[in-house]
């Protein structure tokens, strides 16, 4: 067969995913954090670019209403905002009108006139760091915050007192720096003294002392230790609480009747000492712990509007506000001759500005999509609480605002909810479908789980209802479950068996009384 070249005509339509379309793709899925994180890297490559902070912005709090051709307004001159899409024609006049000059502030003619008026604010001035004195240093209130104490901290404190010996000292100090967050130590007696140079005896040593340190139950090697260091400061580490600390795999378990026969103790014995054990410390270094707590900022935030229904709001605070500068460019350009380098740099700088302006603007205007209908559909929900809680898919939502389930995921994704009943990621609100018994519309399955935990929370210590007591009540009150799918969510809300809940809530039922 011969092998012959031709020219064929074909037209064909192929999705070209430009670099600038990846990006308006992950700008959907990313957080607040990590959107802020991304602008600031934009407008330090990006000369036409200004990242504005709610604290810069002029007048109130940037909202992002409902109707999608709303628009901000702010008053900075030659700049487009991230809403508008618009140049700004005004000059600056915020330096003019507003001079916030000390003296303008507190001019002479309005000031109180108190006799120790001049005193006040020499020392307001000296404390402040400003005055009329020269290179005046003044006080930094900073400076009288006592710094939190961490847990190294004190432990080296005590070391100084308890551990004399350079050796030794060495010793704790390699062992404290060992620690991890809850004051547990993961290091090994053998490899610390082959690394320092020692015995093992020295090491065990100098541990021991360690051992008796504040706070009670700090440098253990397993809980069972941490447990018996607090008990033994107690004076309450006897041979039976040995035995029950020795076998918390059978506390675990609720297996009471195999630990009284190995601590050798009745049933009252027994729970006394399970009262104290609850007494103790399971991680005595959480209370040093220096990471900071981290609120969740809500992305949108929903409020009941007076005429019944809900208005849904973007949080101003997620908004980032970023400002093109058409002013700059303008004057740079009209210097920079049109086939130069730098004439090229500031058109890719502007042609950049723009895009990223219209995709926060697109990405603002699809989350606030997505959020209202997953409103309208969760509104039960939103009324009644969580048993009223909808089935719910991304399909749906994708449907019902003419998008792709892809891009309602990755909204969806890492974002949270403020509502009348609480804070909510955006993925809590779609659940699978668990058939009605009665041959309605089915249940959520996040609901079903909230009706079994009430349940179970609700049962007496004489009355523990087992899994298929569960489904039996699920059934009458129209839910189609079966066992196996009780005990998964079960377990996956970390309740026990029904053996295990009596054996606990007897127990607690005695130490109580």
């Amino acid at each position: 067969m011969a092998l012959s070249a031709s020219l064929y005509l074909r037209q064909s339509q192929t999705l070209a995913m430009t670099p600038q379309l990846m990006q308006s793709i992950q700008l959907l899925q990313m957080t607040h954090f990590e959107l802020t994180q991304f602008i600031e890297q934009e407008v330090e490559k990006n000369p036409l670019l200004e990242f504005v902070s709610e604290a810069d912005q002029p007048g109130d709090s940037v909202r992002e209403d409902m109707p999608s051709d709303s628009r901000e307004t702010d008053d900075f001159s030659g700049m487009t905002d991230v809403y508008d899409g618009t140049t700004r024609d005004d000059s600056l006049r915020m330096s003019e009108t507003l001079d916030a000059n000390f003296e303008n502030v507190f001019p002479d003619d309005t000031t109180p006139q108190r006799a120790d008026a001049p005193e006040l604010l020499s020392q307001w001035k000296s404390m402040s760091g400003g005055g009329d004195g020269e290179s005046s240093e003044g006080y930094d209130l900073e400076d009288f915050v006592a710094n939190r104490l961490t847990l190294r901290d004190v432990l080296n404190e005590q070391l100084i007192l308890s551990i004399h010996g350079a050796r030794d000292r060495l010793i704790a100090q390699t062992l404290i720096d060992q620690l991890d967050d809850a004051g547990y130590l993961h290091a090994d007696t053998t490899e610390t003294a082959e690394q320092l140079g020692c015995t093992v005896g020295d090491v065990e040593a100098v541990l021991a002392t360690l051992q008796r340190f504040d706070p009670p139950g700090v440098f253990a090697r397993s809980l069972s230790e941490c447990l018996a260091i607090q008990l033994r400061q107690k004076n309450r580490l006897d041979p039976a609480m040995s035995a029950l600390i020795g076998n918390l795999e059978l506390l675990a378990r609720r297996d009471f009747a195999t630990l009284k026969k190995l601590c050798g103790v009745d049933e009252e014995d027994l729970i006394d000492m399970l009262g104290e054990i609850r007494k103790l410390d399971p991680k005595p270094g959480t209370s040093f712990e220096m990471s900071p707590c981290e609120a969740i900022v809500p992305d949108i935030v929903v409020r009941a509007a007076p005429d019944g229904t809900w208005a849904v709001e973007l949080n101003p605070e997620t908004l980032p506000r970023v400002l093109v500068n058409q002013v700059y460019y303008t004057t740079v350009s009209r210097h920079a001759p049109k086939n130069s380098g730098d004439h090229a740099f500031l058109s890719e700088c502007l042609q950049t500005a723009n895009w990223l302006t219209r995709s926060l603007d697109q990405r603002a205007k699809t989350i606030m999509k997505v959020a209202t209908e997953i409103v309208r559909q969760q509104d039960a929900f939103l009324v009644n609480g969580v048993d009223h809680l909808r089935p719910l898919n991304l399909k749906t939502i994708a449907d019902a605002i003419k998008m792709h389930e892809s891009t309602v995921s990755r909204v969806t994704s890492n974002k949270y909810m403020l509502t009348p009943r609480g804070l909510f990621e955006l993925k809590y609100f779609f659940t699978v479908s668990i058939g009605s018994a009665e041959g309605g519309d089915g249940h959520s399955a996040e609901s079903v789980r909230h009706r079994i935990r009430n349940m179970i929370v609700l049962e007496s210590p004489e009355a523990v209802l087992s899994d298929d007591d569960i489904v039996e009540i699920l059934k009458k009150g129209g839910v189609d479950l079966a066992r196996r799918t009780v005990a998964k969510y079960r377990e996956a809300m970390n309740i026990p068996s029904s053996v295990q809940r009596r054996r606990e809530k007897r127990a607690m039922a005695k130490v109580s009384a």
